[in-house]
């Protein structure tokens, strides 16, 4: 075995070589993605419309890319397994359904397990797609529909381990599973469903009413008030903000810890004044029954701490703030 590279420089020059090759990779299969892959969504998406499930199956390296592209395809609505071709063979062929379509991934075409399953297939009259290099390949003649993966070399300098295949293969199953999901019209309501545990179950599931502080833990203030007072709320509450309301109790502005540092600088009697001076007026609300993830993309979006929260008349009923979400690993 030849020595590989020792100094710190040698493995920084190759391991940005691989991803250089892995990124071009990726980039060579979007020719790829033709009428052939068009004919295999569908393919997939009228399977599942007859109750039907994607099975990915694959052998080695491929058949682990195939197992996540299973995975991926289940999580946004299109139900997938993956079945081990060398199981199939054994007596796993039992749990192929009649309305099932098969993924099948290897590089070559020539995986002897999956060669050995093609006549059973056939007889069975069940949708082939392949997701390999060589068209001409006995699976890709066998199949209805090819997905060429064919790459200019593997990352691996001998050119031999599998590593530009299997990211362009990964690549080509992600592509295949976001279209699917956005053919189907998958929306964050369906995705909250089949991921309702960790963060992003909390995101899509919990409601800002889940989370916002109220009571005498949200901060408010008439518009007659001043910029001290409004310190003092803002102290008292350590949240660094206070919502604004009218003499009807509505939301008229906002006011942060951030527009206090920023125009104290220019203006000394800044404490004196009276709120309605120097609040944002017409803030950017949220309502209770929003989710999360709505409220989590308004404070990346706006590049806010706080948000104010509303009921249906526009009274700030609570205030939503970051380091909560934060808190139950949200962001």
């Amino acid at each position: 075995m030849r020595p590989g590279p020792k100094k710190a420089a040698d493995l920084i020059r190759r391991a940005r070589a691989v991803l250089d090759i892995e990124a071009r990779a990726v980039r060579d299969q979007i020719p790829h993605v033709d009428a052939e892959f068009v004919r295999a969504a569908e393919s997939m998406d009228r399977t599942t419309g007859l109750g039907g499930q994607v099975v990915v199956m694959g052998i080695g390296k491929s058949g682990l890319v195939g197992r996540k592209i299973a995975a991926t395809l289940s999580s946004t609505g299109t139900p997938a397994v993956f079945f081990h071709p060398a199981e199939g063979i054994h007596g796993d062929l039992g749990m192929l359904r009649p309305n099932d379509c098969v993924l099948a991934l290897s590089a070559s075409g020539e995986t002897e397990e999956i060669r050995r399953i093609l006549p059973t297939l056939k007889e069975r009259k069940l949708p082939l797609i392949a997701m390999t290099a060589r068209r001409h390949s006995r699976l890709g003649r066998a199949s209805d529909v090819v997905i060429r993966t064919r790459v200019r070399k593997e990352a691996c300098p001998m050119n031999l381990t599998p590593t530009a295949s299997t990211t362009a293969m990964l690549a080509l199953g992600d592509a295949l599973a976001i279209a699917l999901m956005e053919r189907r019209g998958f929306a964050p309501s369906d995705f909250a469903r089949l991921h309702p545990g960790g963060s992003l179950g909390k995101k899509l599931t919990l409601k800002v009413s889940d989370l916002m502080r109220r009571g005498r833990s949200n901060p408010v203030l008439p518009e007659s008030s001043s910029v001290r007072e409004a310190l003092l709320e803002m102290t008292r509450t350590r949240l660094g903000a206070t919502s604004v309301v009218d003499s009807k109790g509505a939301l008229t502005g906002f006011f942060t810890d951030g527009d206090l540092r920023r125009r104290l600088q220019k203006d000394p009697k800044l404490l004196s004044r009276n709120i309605r001076e120097v609040m944002t007026a017409g803030p950017v609300r949220i309502r209770p029954d929003q989710t999360l993830h709505e409220a989590l993309e308004i404070l990346k979006s706006r590049g806010c701490d706080n948000l104010p929260v509303v009921d249906g008349r526009n009274r700030p009923v609570g205030i939503l703030d970051e380091r909560d979400l934060f808190a139950e690993g949200l962001t």
